[in-house]
């Protein structure tokens, strides 16, 4: 079993609870960690053997382009999309940040973890 990762994925968007948040938006981190077999893939040098990432980039672009309330919420749509469009993966782990959350103090991110295997 191998790894893709697709390591910090920076998105614009418009998740949060606050109505400046949803009008200006913030800026987001995703992180995906995908565990699937690449062996015939590292033989062959053929992208019909593996997982063709830029179609992953694609589903979580879609996701994060929907606005939500909870960064959970959108977690969540992500971690069930990438699952459910790509079968081929056996585990997954989508790690979600908020940078700069309006907390009333400076904090760098708030980051929600989750993953799923078949």
């Amino acid at each position: 079993m191998s790894k893709i990762i697709l390591e910090n994925m920076e998105f614009h968007a418009f998740h949060g609870c606050l109505e400046h948040e949803q009008t200006l938006g913030n800026r987001f981190i995703v992180s995906v960690s995908m565990e699937l077999k690449t062996n015939l893939a590292g033989k062959t040098d053929d992208l019909n053997h593996t997982l063709n990432y830029q179609l992953v980039y694609d589903v979580v672009k879609r996701e994060m382009e929907i606005p939500s309330k909870l960064i959970e919420h959108v977690g969540q749509r992500i971690l069930d999309s990438v699952f459910n469009e790509f079968p081929q993966i056996h585990g997954l782990e989508v790690k979600l940040s908020k940078l700069n959350p309006p907390l009333g103090n400076m904090v760098e991110r708030v980051t929600i973890e989750l993953d799923r295997k078949r």
